[in-house]
This record gives structure tokens, C-alpha cells and sequence, in this order.
């Protein structure tokens, strides 16, 4: 059976008043990138189990994103507006970023309780398995500096229990070339979306729990200090919580939240949130000039064109 439903265009208009008042929005400074009238979301896939980790693969033109309890990466084929399996088993992958070789990827495998690296040729190889001699918990996002350190986070979602062996949720930093990851901070309940801001000086993560984001602060090192409360995403009446992240070339953040994508300045104000018919797991920017947002929810993969342009 196709996964793919006939593309049918839902136009939620986002009126300023939909913010929580808790939230500040934003004023003419940092403008919002959602175009006038409102967003086109529009659906481009479904009948899915539960989507999670889009990710743009700008050699080919080709949207991967994972399917975690099929355990399997599907690549949707824009031109032929098809799908068709990528990758399978994938380790119940989550997080899909692109890896410090041209053509390769790092997954965050939810099932194999690792951060692997999939070479241009397919071949795959386990990156992060243990921390103080401990295995992870479950790997759920992943990001990549240019200089080949890998920040990802480790909440418990995919363990049982009695099969847990590091009692805490971390957020990792693994430079190249060691062993093992470095504890960056314990302090999340369950740390979620991991993303780097365009220069690379900040580092977000998000908290599904808490319904927060932290920045941190990222030296030349790559090593990370501070963990400020950037925006806490509150909307008791609306269905989702803070779980993948993205950002635009002019730093604004995209962050997965109540009620569907929540969009906010760099230093912090929330400029807008796109409302979407499902709760959305993550969020990707991709397309031919990089200007749309890919959204995935549990079972369907949405489209979204913005007035912005993602980082690659």
C-alpha cells in the first residue's frame, strides 16, 4: 500500500493572538518567516507508524526521515512523489544529520542504543556506545560542528529499565578522534533536539519534559559553558511539547512544540507558531533552494514553504 497521500493544502493562518501570554512576541526587528496570509502545510506522505528525524540530502535531492517502530529510513522522491525504503533495520533511528564526510550520515539509533556513522558506500560503523564504561540509554538527536565534534542527547525513551545502566538523561559533546563522549550536563529530564546555530557559538537543546529550551555557549574548542534558559514553550490547551529543532541562515530557531512548530528570534522572543493538524516530532529544512520546511508527526510527513533559508 502507498504510503503517500494525494497532496492537499492546508492553510493555517497564524494570528499573533495564538501565542501564550507568557511568550513574548517579537516586534519588527527580527521578522517573522512565515509568508503574509498565513502557512501552506501540506501533506506529502503518510500511513506511517511514527516519524521522526527528517533530514534533506541536498547530492540527492531526496527527503530520508526515520519510521522508528518500523524500524526502517524511507526517502520520499519529490519529482516521482513516491517513497521507498532507504535503509532497514536501521537501529530505530530518530535523529538523521548529515556526517563529516560528503555523501555520509550520523543516526541517533533509538534501538541500538548508539550514535552510528553511515559512510557514502552504506557501510555502517557504531560512533558512541558507552559513557564511563556505561552503555547509552537511547540516542534521540544528533549534531554536527564543522570541525567533526558531535553534540548529541540520551534520554531513556527507548530503554526498559531494568536494562538502564546510566541513570542519568545526558547531553554529550564527542570531539573527534576520542573514545568516549563527554558529559556536557545531567540537568534534563529528557533531553530531546540538539541543533547548532548558524556560527556555530551557540548550542540548543531542548527539553520534552520540562517544555523548555537551554543555549549554551560554544568555544573554539568546541567545548560548551552557560545553559540559559532560552524559551519555554507553554500552551496547556494544544497537543505536542518541545522535540526537534532547526535553524535559518539568520539564526532564528525552529522548534517542534503545542501545537505545532513554534518559530523564534536569535535571542529568544517567539515570532511566531505554524499550526499543523497533527503534533510535530521534528523539523528539517530542504527543498531546491532550501526554503521548506519539512515537518514530520506521527504519521504523516508535512511541507511547509517559509521566507527563509536553511543551513545545510
Amino acid at each position: 500500500m502507498s504510503h503517500f497521500a494525494s497532496p492537499i493544502t492546508i492553510l493555517a493562518l497564524v494570528l499573533a493572538g495564538c501565542a501564550p501570554a507568557s511568550n513574548t512576541v517579537a516586534q519588527e526587528a527580527t521578522p517573522s518567516p512565515v509568508p503574509a496570509g498565513g502557512a501552506a502545510v501540506e501533506a506529502v506522505a503518510d500511513g506511517f507508524q511514527f516519524t521522526e528525524g527528517p533530514y534533506w540530502r541536498p547530492e540527492s535531492g531526496m527527503l530520508l526521515f526515520s519510521d522508528i517502530p518500523a524500524n526502517t529510513i524511507y526517502q520520499w522522491h519529490p519529482e516521482a512523489d513516491s517513497t521507498s525504503v532507504y535503509r532497514r533495520p536501521s537501529g530505530r533511528s530518530n535523529g538523521i544529520v548529515a556526517g563529516p564526510a560528503e555523501g555520509s550520515l550520523l543516526l541517533a539509533q533509538h534501538g541500538w542504543r548508539r550514535v552510528a556513522r553511515v559512510a557514502p558506500d552504506g557501510r555502517e560503523t557504531a560512533l558512541a556506545t558507552h559513557y564511563n564504561g556505561q552503555r547509552l540509554n537511547s540516542p534521540n538527536d544528533v549534531a554536527l560542528r564543522s570541525d567533526g565534534t558531535v553534540y548529541f542527547t540520551d534520554p531513556p525513551y527507548g530503554v526498559e529499565a531494568e536494562a538502564r545502566e546510566l541513570d542519568i538523561a545526558g547531553v554529550y559533546r564527542f570531539p573527534p578522534g576520542d573514545e568516549e563522549p563527554v558529559l556536557i550536563t545531567d540537568e534534563f529530564a529528557r533531553p530531546n533536539g540538539v541543533v547548532l546555530s548558524p556560527d556555530e557559538s551557540r548550542l540548543y537543546v531542548n527539553d520534552t519534559r520540562q517544555g523548555l529550551i537551554r543555549a549554551y555557549d560554544v568555544a573554539p574548542s568546541g567545548e560548551v559553558s552557560g545553559g540559559e534558559v532560552f524559551a519555554r514553550l507553554e500552551d496547556p490547551d494544544a497537543e505536542g511539547a518541545p522535540d526537534g529543532m532547526t535553524v535559518d541562515a539568520t539564526g532564528r530557531l525552529y522548534s517542534t512544540g503545542p501545537g505545532g512548530l513554534w518559530i523564534f528570534a536569535p535571542g529568544g522572543e517567539q515570532l511566531d507558531r505554524i499550526r499543523l493538524p497533527a503534533r510535530a516530532t521534528n523539523v528539517t529544512f530542504g527543498g531546491a533552494q532550501g526554503q521548506t520546511l519539512f515537518v514530520t508527526t506521527p504519521s504523516t510527513v508535512y511541507r511547509v514553504p517559509v521566507d527563509a533559508t536553511g543551513v545545510r
